[in-house]
């Protein structure tokens, strides 16, 4: 019954490994992304990257990657009042949460996601969200999630489902997702064609990819990927 998936798809890590994961898995595979005055816009340039690179190289996905869709979300960067909708410093608030947490993001981004998944025929949502290794967004949360389908599914009067491949996998797992999927050229992939950087920064090349380095972005990306690259001890 669920087999064609509309996948929330920003170009970065999370979002790439995702894309890949549902192509495996469903016979159709849309993308959608959102503009919402994110300071680390560059993103959003790396989509039609990704997307064409995946399809070069995996014929099988190229017969499934459909149409990618890009709404324009800005009131949610003008309601905002964050790190990641402006050049505030990246610090933690009072209530414990970082401020680039945008209040409402993913929320928005299923309700809408499921509103064009209606109108597509598309009845599975996938997103990159993950409550092992996060920045502390309550967003984010499988809780949040699991309310969020249910909602979907009676305010759509269809059945809807959310699926968050990575929610329980640390960033280190993530990394080795992407390997089981493609191998080291899928890795490759998203060390050169992803972002993930808060700041927006890909003039500095590391060994995980592109960004500042410091932002926390990228000290989770570096840290998963420094954790992946270590030789894994056998279990008896």
């Amino acid at each position: 019954m669920h087999n064609q998936a509309l996948v929330l798809f920003s170009g970065g890590q999370d979002s790439t490994t995702c894309l890949t994961w549902a192509l495996q898995r469903y016979a159709r595979v849309e993308t959608i992304g959102f503009d919402y005055g994110q300071r680390h816009a560059v993103e959003l340039e790396c989509r039609k990257t990704v997307r064409e690179a995946l399809c070069a190289a995996r014929p099988d996905w190229a017969e499934r990657l459909g149409e990618d869709h890009m709404l324009d979300l800005g009131v949610l960067g003008r309601l905002s009042d964050t790190a990641l909708t402006s050049d505030a410093r990246i610090e933690f608030e009072r209530n414990g949460l970082p401020n680039t947490f945008v209040p409402g993001r993913n929320l928005l981004f299923f309700t809408f996601a499921a509103a064009l998944a209606y109108r597509r025929g598309l009845s599975v949502l996938v997103g990159g969200m993950c409550e092992t290794d996060y920045s502390g967004y309550p967003d984010c949360r499988d809780n949040t999630l699991k309310s969020l389908q249910v909602s979907l599914s009676l305010g759509m009067d269809r059945p809807l489902v959310v699926e968050t491949p990575l929610m329980w996998l640390d960033k280190a797992a993530t990394w080795r997702l992407a390997e089981q999927i493609g191998g080291p050229a899928l890795v490759e992939l998203v060390k050169e064609s992803t972002h993930t950087c808060y700041l927006g920064e890909r003039s500095k090349r590391h060994p995980w990819g592109y960004g500042c380095g410091t932002c926390p972005a990228c000290e989770l990306r570096a840290k998963g990927y420094a954790a992946y690259m270590r030789p894994q001890k056998d279990t008896y």
